[in-house]
């Protein structure tokens, strides 16, 4: 993509196009205050002259810069239109035409500014800066936190930076992040993610992560990418432009031959001039976003409204998906003199710090037992080695079967279905956790309402669970092609083979689920467990809901169908309006008016995108 020069950047601005039809208003006006009071007819084309090429200089230079790169807009006409004006003194039309284009320029930057006011506030809830800790508290601009840095959080603000608490001891509401609607508490030891909304104390933090790179940033860049991202729908008006530009050529030109009247060729001209018609999709195209981010979905890449209605394969993972990946606690192994009783207690104590995927089934388990929370220190959870911390007066440890000796695996049980943690107390074995993962309640009723209302034909459920774990779950769910065991490398090749036959989507949520997601037709993400499955996926369910994946679906047809009628709907108008001029139905300046409508219609259309609607879900979501 070619960098835009500082020319082009500025032409592209709403406020350019505001102050050229601001302009071009104050000519008309100045030549038609000539008229009234002086009377000066010679006088009047002269102002209307000059505020014609006044304003006409930078549309024409955006034009022409277009031209070069190759695109034939459909905007050539309204340029087209302005010369013959000019040519055939036909100076008001001249000014209408600028006017319109002027004028339909700027409607757009209003129109996607109230779009995708949804993201930019995305982006401005985001702190400006952050207070460093040291001798005094300096404030400084975020984007200068170095990994390392100390900051305090004062209650009630936004944490600027992912990074692990310090000292202090409160809360954090992290659910504008993971969904989750409670507070996590946080100790030293204990991690915070940038976006997050501090309790009622002051934390001091470390930053583990320049803000660039944090949590909160990703999705704002998310948000941002998905603006600037150019959807396949988009290329529409492309193909419109490409035979409607000639056609309208054609067609004044055989106006103008063979009813000998040059008015007639600028007519058809001024009303072919659809300066802002083609406008009105990418207005839909942002509205669209828009309204997914108000429903907690990120529409990263916009092609994906368009390709989700034509996907007939539903290939979907399994954990996180559609179970909750939030497995709950089930069996506890004993060993020595610990009880069950304890070893919940304790592993209950520091997990209530932890954000692994176990920790909530541990710690609601504590809960409905009546266990008191016993004080933990020294919390740490480094990757891959587990979390450990002090818990009275003993060192804690909750981890895995590869992280135990040999002596301790073999006191350990046999492999059971389902998930499992292991705990040590003071490095030796003390017990061992048994979890089940629970199907969504909308899981089976959401798959059984794909064939009738989204058109999919078949549902594959791949997994990297076992093999027996995954048949069994997907007779549960109605799914009749179930594969389990399969690795990344596995997924994608068995992903990119059904691509080839069929147009796919992929439903997933792990970092393993991204490169299968990269080789599907379109790609949906559950969550935000992991960047690099949100920067894979073409959208992403901040909710992890399979509710906001059928909206997701009715969003993408609602969008196109407006697209549609925006576009096509406003030619068919044009080419009447072109046939009536062609007949010497419509002067030149009944055109201007006639095609300032025409698109003022087409964009209206597009903004229906952002009006509010009511529900965008048809499946009934209701325990299985």
């Amino acid at each position: 993509m070619d960098k835009p020069n500082a020319l082009s950047t500025w032409l592209d601005r709403p406020a350019t196009h505001i102050s050229i039809a601001a302009f071009i208003v104050a000519g008309m006006l100045g030549a038609l205050g000539v008229k009234l009071l002086l009377h000066d007819g010679a006088l009047l084309n002269i102002v209307l002259l000059v505020a014609v090429a006044g304003a006409s200089i930078p549309l024409a230079i955006a034009l022409v810069q277009q031209l070069i790169k190759g695109n034939f807009s459909v905007d050539i006409l309204a340029l087209m239109s302005i010369v013959a004006s000019l040519i055939l003194g036909q100076y008001w039309v001249a000014a209408l035409v600028v006017l319109m284009l002027s004028g339909g320029q700027a409607l757009e930057g209003y129109a996607t500014g109230r779009a995708s006011s949804v993201l930019s506030a995305l982006a401005k809830r985001m702190p400006q800066a952050a207070h460093r800790a040291g001798e005094s508290v300096v404030d400084i601009a975020i984007d200068t936190i170095a990994v390392g840095d100390e900051l305090i959080i004062y209650p009630h603000e936004i944490c600027p930076v992912d990074g692990q608490v310090v000292s202090g001891e409160g809360s954090m509401d992290e659910s504008y992040l993971t969904g989750e609607p409670f507070l996590i508490a946080k100790v030293p030891g204990t991690t915070v993610l940038s976006g997050a909304i501090n309790g009622n104390v002051a934390l001091t933090i470390r930053a583990s992560k320049i803000a660039s790179d944090s949590r909160y940033a990703k999705i704002v860049e998310v948000l941002h990418a998905s603006e600037e991202n150019r959807p396949r729908i988009q290329r529409l008006g492309d193909r419109l432009g490409s035979w409607y530009t000639p056609a309208a050529i054609l067609i004044a030109l055989a106006s103008w031959y063979f009813s000998g009247h040059s008015e007639r060729f600028l007519a058809v001209l001024v009303i072919a001039t659809p300066c802002p018609l083609l406008i009105s999709i990418p207005v839909a195209i942002i509205g669209a976003i828009s309204v997914g981010a108000k429903r907690g979905i990120i529409i990263k890449d916009p092609s994906i409204l368009e390709t989700i209605e034509t996907c007939h394969v539903l290939i979907v993972d399994k954990t996180g998906t559609l179970t909750y990946g939030k497995p709950s606690l089930t069996t506890i192994d004993c060993f020595g003199d610990t009880s069950s009783d304890m070893a919940l207690q304790y592993v209950a104590s520091v997990e209530r710090y932890s954000k692994h995927p176990l920790a909530s089934a541990v710690v609601t388990a504590a809960e409905q037992q009546g266990l008191v929370r016993l004080k933990v220190e020294d919390v740490s959870e480094a990757p891959g080695t587990g979390l450990t911390g002090h818990v009275a007066g003993k060192l804690v440890t909750v981890t895995g079967r590869g992280k135990l000796s040999r002596e301790q695996l073999l006191a350990m049980p046999p492999v059971a279905p389902g998930l499992e943690c292991v705990l040590l107390i003071d490095g030796k074995l003390a017990g061992v956790m048994h979890f089940q993962d629970q199907p969504r309640a909308e899981s089976k009723p959401f798959l059984q309402h794909l064939d009738s209302r989204h058109h999919i034909t078949r549902v594959v459920l791949l997994s990297g669970d076992r093999p027996a774990e995954v048949a069994l779950f997907a007779s549960g769910m109605g799914i009749t092609e179930a594969y389990g065991g399969k690795s990344p490398e596995e997924k994608v090749e068995f992903v990119r083979q059904a691509t080839l036959k069929e147009h796919t989507l992929y439903l997933g949520d792990g970092i393993n689920d991204a490169p299968a997601m990269m080789a599907a037709t379109a790609g949906v993400a559950l969550g935000v467990n992991s960047d690099i499955t949100s920067e894979a996926a073409g959208a992403v369910i901040l909710q992890s809901s399979l509710v906001s994946v059928d909206e997701l679906m009715h969003i993408g047809r609602r969008m196109r169908g407006i697209a549609l009628i925006s576009a096509v709907g406003g030619m068919g108008l044009s080419l009447l309006g072109m046939a009536a001029a062609s007949c010497g139905w419509l002067s030149p300046i009944q055109g201007a008016i006639a095609q300032e409508i025409i698109d003022l219609l087409s964009i209206l259309n597009s903004l229906r995108m952002i009006l509010p609607t009511g529900s965008l879900s048809d499946f009934e979501s209701r325990p299985l």
